[in-house]
């Protein structure tokens, strides 16, 4: 359930430790002293420290456009911009001669105070788009008059998202979709506006706030990469096993109809990149039926990437996909039917984020909306591939069991890497590696594509993807690293990340041997690394020593002259 303003300000009182400190100005044309309390409140559930400069309000542009600024001062990670629907209005109204050029010429202004913000800060912006008003001169024809207030906010947000398109570091929270979802009355309150110039009203604000918060969680790496389903009264209504198959209810008829929407839906996640599970207390064969014989399933086994179906305890499956997957249990989902089981799997993995569903499934889908529980920060193509390469993973799983030593199977698997410094093809897919790669990642420093194209361009940097390619298919792009001259005789890893699915096949040396390759190659004596902890990559605590690096005041060296290049069994491409 969505924690109320009154619960989200009682989180500032009880803050743990630990929590990761982030810096956010806070600018609006209204008042912004509650939504500053809700934002904070969110981010402490999202793990976050948020320390903001709250300008007062009406002072975005002078903020932005003044160099010697407070807000330039403070150099905030991330700006957040709030503009009302009602200040707009009261601009559109004074602008009797160019209101056909309204929203363009908002639109250029927007652009120039995010280009102001990029050539000065390294600031990520999160721009909020217009609520809609209906001012009613014109009624329902506003749609068909291009001067219209009406149609020139609809053409402003278009414009907004067409913006955000382009500049890798703008990102817009859709507070019409919030407004459409909830509805204007619950938003606003005329009253509230009229004396206090607030425009959100209070139950709104941690709705507001979390969609904010959302956005900067998935950029710093943090979000939701696996949806795990149950399957009875779930997936399709019914009990498979009791009902059989032509008894189930999927389809376009009655009930069947809200698992059928449902099921498209998870199938859209897939395509977008999120792991589909099942965890069903079944008999696997049973359970596997409408998968393969079905005609209105929606979703077929190729969609899933672990199928687990078994009489054992519904969070101990989750573990089992947890260790095939190899991904934190706080990037899963799991939609489950029955209050118990999702009670089960609550008390046993607390990180497992497990929705309450309705009890009406036709109130599933609406209520899963509601929660935005798969903000994301980026998409590439690469992403429709991942499920392929949960399953590929899975046999491989499989077949090293049936090898006696691990060196005779990775003799077997006949790798290739393939790697090249950073490019125009690979720049969408390192930017989204930085941002998901939390358990091996040795500095956690997040690249949008913006600063993957800086690092290109850098004469002080040298950078390397590596792919990955063996008898069982293609894991893609799974590994980065970003090498920073720091003086003549030594080369500096600001970023070393590797994606889990890879772990224990001698891809940490190959990188290795590489890296020290490139530093031979351009005159360095030494290579130097940082382990930067986090709460999440404890697994490589110990990697530069395990590597034969030296410990020295915080950081780990490497002598190139000395180095022995490790036996690996993987070869360039």
């Amino acid at each position: 359930m969505m924690k109320t303003f009154t619960q989200l300000k009682k989180n500032l009182s009880k803050k743990e430790e630990g929590l990761k400190k982030i810096k956010v100005a806070l600018l609006g044309d209204t008042a912004t002293q509650f939504l500053n309390v809700a934002l904070k409140g969110s981010a402490i559930d999202e793990g976050f420290d948020l320390e903001v400069f709250e300008a007062d309000f009406g002072q975005i542009s002078r903020q932005i456009l003044d160099p010697t600024s407070e807000y330039y001062e403070f150099n905030a990670d991330y700006t957040i911009i709030f503009e009302s629907s009602h200040k707009l209005l009261s601009q559109y109204y004074k602008s009797y001669n160019s209101q056909l050029n309204f929203a363009q010429d908002k639109i250029n202004y927007i652009e120039e105070l995010y280009t102001t913000i990029q050539n000065r800060t390294k600031s990520k912006v999160i721009y909020c788009n217009f609520a809609g008003i209906d001012n009613q001169v014109f009624g329902n024809f506003a749609n068909k008059v291009e001067s219209s207030f009406v149609f020139q906010q609809n053409k402003l947000n278009y414009l907004l998202s067409e913006l955000a398109v382009k500049k890798n570091n703008l990102f817009i929270s859709d507070l019409l979709s919030i407004q459409n979802k909830w509805g204007r009355n619950f938003m606003f309150s005329p009253n509230i506006y009229v004396n206090t110039e607030m425009v959100l009203s209070l139950d709104v604000l941690p709705i507001v706030s979390h969609h904010i918060v959302s956005i900067l969680s998935s950029v710093e790496g943090k979000f939701k990469k696996c949806l795990i389903l149950d399957l009875d009264n779930t997936t399709w209504g019914g009990i498979i096993g009791d009902d059989g198959l032509e008894k189930i209810q999927i389809g376009s008829l009655g009930i069947g109809k809200a698992f059928t929407e449902l099921q498209y839906w998870a199938k859209a996640l897939q395509k977008r990149g999120i792991i589909l599970a099942v965890c069903s207390k079944n008999d696997e064969d049973k359970a596997k039926e409408p998968f393969e014989k079905h005609p209105d399933m929606v979703l077929k086994l190729d969609d899933i990437a672990v199928f687990v179906a078994n009489w054992e305890n519904k969070a101990d499956n989750i573990r089992k996909i947890q260790s095939i997957l190899n991904i934190g249990f706080d990037s899963m989902v799991f939609l489950d039917d029955n209050p118990f089981e999702r009670n089960i799997v609550r008390e046993n993995l607390p990180d497992v984020c497990v929705p309450e569903l309705p009890e009406d499934p036709a109130e599933y889908l609406e209520y899963l909306y509601s929660l935005n529980l798969f903000e994301t920060a980026s998409f590439s193509e690469n992403d429709a591939e991942r499920t392929k390469q949960y399953q590929v993973e899975a046999e491989r799983a499989i077949a090293l069991d049936s090898f006696t030593n691990v060196e005779d199977f990775l003799k077997s698997m006949n790798m290739k890497s393939d790697v090249q410094t950073f490019n125009n093809f690979s720049k969408p897919r390192v930017s989204q590696l930085t941002q998901r790669s939390n358990q091996f990642n040795l500095r956690t420093v997040r690249y949008t594509e913006q600063d993957v194209e800086s690092l290109m361009n850098s004469e002080d940097h040298h950078t390397m993807s590596f792919t990955l390619v063996d008898k069982y298919g293609d894991n893609g792009l799974i590994c980065v690293i970003v090498l920073e001259k720091k003086n003549e005789e030594t080369l500096f890893i600001e970023t070393w990340l590797m994606s889990c699915r890879v772990l224990k096949r001698g891809m940490e040396e190959f990188t290795l041997n590489t890296v020290v390759e490139t530093a031979k190659k351009n005159g360095f004596k030494y290579v130097a690394g940082e382990y930067l902890p986090t709460a999440k990559n404890q697994m490589v605590k110990d990697h530069y020593q395990k590597l034969g690096f030296i410990e020295n005041e915080g950081e780990w060296i490497l002598n190139v002259d000395n180095y022995e290049p490790k036996e690996v069994f993987i070869s360039t491409k």
